[in-house]
């Protein structure tokens, strides 16, 4: 049986600043505490202890681990927390020693019962393992792990079981990028749409439309907010917001009060030629500002590329198409997300497993794909534009500097959609009959390549730029 992916599964809220080392913890975290309560154990718990190891480790601090799994252990949910909130509970929970399990009950807790294990697991570099005990006796352990994009399995788990659908029963059951195209052919349909009729097995039209209406309304937020937002980013690097400057010079004196406004006003600045890169920069920028201090994104497919889908939609939306409405956005949503699931069932989207080309590459890929078809490409060209990108970022490592998701994190995601928009432009001028290099021969190669790929470029701070660039005390 193989695996679906859903669009919502690629697409998912959550806080930053990363889905393998952030997100994912906090989800596995809550998965812990319903399986405590499945077991009958919830009640019994008095102490708690959890061991991250591998790359959760080597990061785990800089990519705000030990804070994740903390907030899922108080069930706290990243998707509708407040964003303010998070900062207060645990400066409480540090300075009572006290934790309030799932939000139900008081049990003494210390930031000092979470280990950083440098050790890795066999099964993936993200393990982590929480154990509970009563009265100093042990009454449940269980390792997870985060695989990337916010997904969180166990050992013996696959995402089939997570969807609980038999793939049969789907109208277009996808794999590779072949099937998609074939399909897309012998209906003579988009690849949106094809996705659109795969998603209402699982749910309803109008579920449908309100999820992409909140992710884009989540998106376009996040743009907002780090356009607006000055100072320095958190983590010691003393990080410059830098999308707040370039938006002041480029919004100059337009008025408006809220982010739909804000597109209002883009739209009618008339924006110059030079100025339209320094545009797409600027969203990018503003999102993963705003991943970096722990702010709400979606992964796209993960945190640390969140930037280059919303760049590139926002880019289609100021300068390509005034005319363009929520028919389009989710266009280019579904579009984006399949192309993100089949590099998800035929390769990695974790840093951890295959470097950035597995997070900025694949959502360069994703939204490469996404414009075109808003652009009016054919299903073909929009597989094409999708392998440009890909193969432009083959090889591209992992390496932040002192396990922050902020250098060179937060820059690649302007270059990415800068690609992405290149990709899709030298697609709509090829004839897809003539391409050399199909997307899944890419997608095969970017996943030999990440085997291939030394370990200390794989999200782990011990390679690249982490250790050329020295930093005290980030």
């Amino acid at each position: 049986m193989s695996q679906f992916v859903s669009v919502f599964d690629i697409l998912k809220i959550g806080v930053g600043p990363s889905s393998s080392h952030t997100l994912g913890p906090w989800r596995a975290a809550q998965q812990w505490i319903s399986k405590l309560k499945r077991t009958s154990v919830f009640l019994m718990v008095d102490a708690i202890q959890i061991d991250l190891y591998g790359s959760l480790s080597l990061t785990g601090k800089g990519h705000a681990t030990d804070i994740a799994v903390s907030m899922g252990l108080s069930g706290a949910d990243p998707e509708y927390i407040p964003i303010a909130e998070i900062d207060e509970i645990i400066r409480n929970m540090k300075a009572s020693g006290l934790l309030y399990l799932n939000n139900e009950r008081m049990i003494s807790f210390s930031f000092e019962a979470i280990h950083f294990q440098k050790a890795f697991l066999p099964f993936h570099p993200n393990g982590m393992t929480f154990t509970a005990y009563h009265q100093n006796e042990m009454i449940s352990q269980e390792t997870y792990y985060s695989i990337g994009g916010g997904f969180v399995i166990q050992d013996d788990d696959t995402l089939v079981d997570k969807i609980e659908v038999c793939n049969q029963n789907f109208p277009f059951p996808i794999h590779r990028a072949i099937h998609l195209e074939e399909y897309c052919k012998k209906e003579n349909l988009l690849i949106s749409e094809i996705v659109f009729q795969n998603e209402l097995i699982l749910r309803s039209k109008d579920t449908i439309y309100k999820e992409l209406q909140r992710i884009w309304d989540t998106m376009l937020e996040c743009m907002y907010i780090g356009c607006h937002a000055k100072g320095f980013l958190p983590g010691g690097l003393q990080v410059k917001r830098r999308a707040f400057d370039t938006h002041t010079k480029l919004i100059k004196d337009a008025r408006y009060s809220n982010p739909q406004e804000w597109i209002t006003a883009i739209r009618s600045s008339e924006v110059k030629f030079r100025e339209i890169l320094k545009w797409v920069s600027c969203f990018a920028l503003s999102v993963n500002e705003v991943n970096a201090s722990l702010g709400r994104v979606v992964t796209a497919p993960t945190n640390g590329s969140a930037g280059v889908i919303p760049a590139v939609l926002m880019y289609y939306l100021v300068i390509e198409n005034h005319q363009a409405d929520f028919e389009q956005i989710q266009k280019f949503l579904l579009t984006a997300g399949e192309i993100g699931s089949i590099f998800k069932e035929n390769a990695t989207i974790s840093a951890a497993m295959g470097g950035c080309q597995a997070e900025i590459g694949v959502s360069s890929a994703m939204a490469a794909a996404a414009l075109t078809e808003v652009l009016g490409g054919a299903p073909s060209q929009c597989l094409v534009a999708a392998e440009i990108a890909m193969e432009h970022h083959l090889g591209l490592t992992c390496d932040p500097i002192g396990g922050l998701v902020q250098i060179p994190c937060i820059e690649r995601n302007a270059m990415g959609a800068i690609k992405a928009i290149n990709a899709a432009e030298m697609a709509l001028e090829t004839d897809p009959d003539e391409v050399k290099v199909p997307l899944d021969l890419v997608i095969d190669t970017m996943w030999e390549t990440a085997k291939d790929m030394n370990k200390n470029y794989k999200e782990t701070s011990e390679g690249g730029l982490a250790v050329t660039v020295r930093v005290v005390d980030c």
